[in-house]
């Protein structure tokens, strides 16, 4: 890549080991062509891509985070991260990035930090070969921001639980054989103490999955709603405690962040890579586009908001790691590399001009998949609520 890299996100972490990373990565670049096969095709199609997906599991990247006893790799904050900013930039279907993140984030890491023996040995070596997709279910049609505003209910009956409600908006849903559900268990109780996640089999009595939804972006990852009436489901497949929803969705949705803004920073590696190779190669007005100040001031921008992602990603690996507030570091992250990703798409466009608008180029994917990052894993503005409420506002 002609573009310039600060130090690997994970070197100066002694939970970083290059000796396994190295050899990963380089394995990961062979994978390449098979992870970018018919995308644009699909993307048009808002079809999910099946072949790439078992490209994917072939590669081994749906056991990464799981733990060696249950056949996964059980990589680290910075080796994950670093694994995914360089999927990022190798594959073009973000959609593909996305399913994955869900998959391993959403089921694999809940199930592994807080399942029963019983539940981690039933479904952690099928989540790691890929036998078994995962995803979860949190947003419903009138909660949206607010989580736990959810009116989904799980009441205990006997041996199992009683799930009822409805869910909205759910990436992965269309292909999931497991579905961690958070569901209201208390009704008198708020975030704290009211809420449980369950591991839902998709295929229960009364669990219904909608049609696909049609989205601006990330088109071939699935998404679709749910309806759960009277699904029985097992006591066993509660994960953690009764009431202990709000810290393993907390835990959740800061390896969803840091795993899906990797990929984003990744991505933003590669356009810029792109745009570099434009601006040196198309003549116009009998020089390279490249010599003109407005073409280079461009790439100059793309480039500083590229390595002000790739400083908050390092961020956010330090913080998962024990270093800082977390939450603020999180917030601020999220906020600083959704936005950097719409700005340059925006400007990789611009800078391609009539090409960059066509879709056969593939330019404009970026900006149609950037902008979900302004919404997903909480919206811009709920950032800045957040920072300025850490701040002390």
């Amino acid at each position: 890549m002609r573009t310039i890299r600060s130090l690997p996100l994970g070197g100066v972490s002694e939970n970083y080991r290059p000796d396994m990373m190295a050899p990963l990565l380089e394995g990961l670049a062979q994978w390449a062509p098979s992870f970018n096969a018919g995308w644009q095709d699909d993307d048009l199609m808002s079809r999910f891509g099946a072949d790439r997906w078992r490209a994917v599991v072939e590669a081994g990247l749906t056991s990464v985070v799981t733990g060696e006893e249950h056949g996964g790799l059980a990589l680290s904050v910075p080796e994950l991260a670093e694994l995914f900013e360089a999927f990022g930039a190798l594959c073009e279907d973000s959609g593909l990035g996305f399913s994955l993140s869900t998959h391993l984030c959403s089921t694999c890491l809940p199930v592994a930090r807080f399942g029963s023996d019983a539940l981690r040995a039933a479904l952690l070596p099928k989540l790691a070969e890929g036998a078994l997709v995962g995803a979860h279910a949190i947003t419903e049609p009138d909660s949206g921001s607010d989580a736990f505003a959810m009116k989904t209910t799980a009441v205990r009956d006997g041996d199992d639980y009683i799930l009822n409600g409805e869910k909205c908006f759910i990436s992965n849903a269309p292909i999931a054989d497991v579905m961690v559900v958070y569901a209201r268990t208390h009704p008198t109780k708020g975030a704290l103490g009211g809420f449980s996640a369950f591991a839902v089999d998709t295929a229960s009595e009364g669990f219904t999955i909608g049609k696909p939804r049609k989205k601006m972006g990330l088109r071939t990852a699935p998404m679709a709603d749910l309806h759960f009436d009277s699904v029985r489901v097992p006591a066993g497949r509660l994960i953690g405690r009764e009431g202990q929803g709000f810290s393993i969705l907390d835990y959740v949705m800061r390896w969803e962040i840091l795993t899906i803004f990797a990929l984003q920073t990744g991505e933003m590696r590669r356009q810029l890579d792109r745009c570099i190779e434009h601006a040196r190669t198309r003549q116009q007005f009998g020089a390279a586009i490249g010599s003109h100040q407005a073409i280079s001031h461009r790439v100059a921008d793309m480039h500083m908001r590229l390595q002000s992602a790739r400083s908050w990603l390092s961020r956010m690996v330090i913080a998962m790691e024990g270093g800082g507030n977390a939450s603020l570091e999180f917030a601020s992250a999220k906020l600083a590399i959704s936005e950097a990703h719409v700005a340059n798409s925006i400007d990789a466009i611009t800078l391609h001009g009539g090409s960059g608008y066509m879709t056969e180029t593939g330019i404009e994917s970026h900006l149609r998949n950037a902008m979900g990052g302004l919404i997903y894993s909480g919206s811009s503005d709920i950032q800045k609520n957040r920072i300025a409420a850490m701040l002390g506002l």
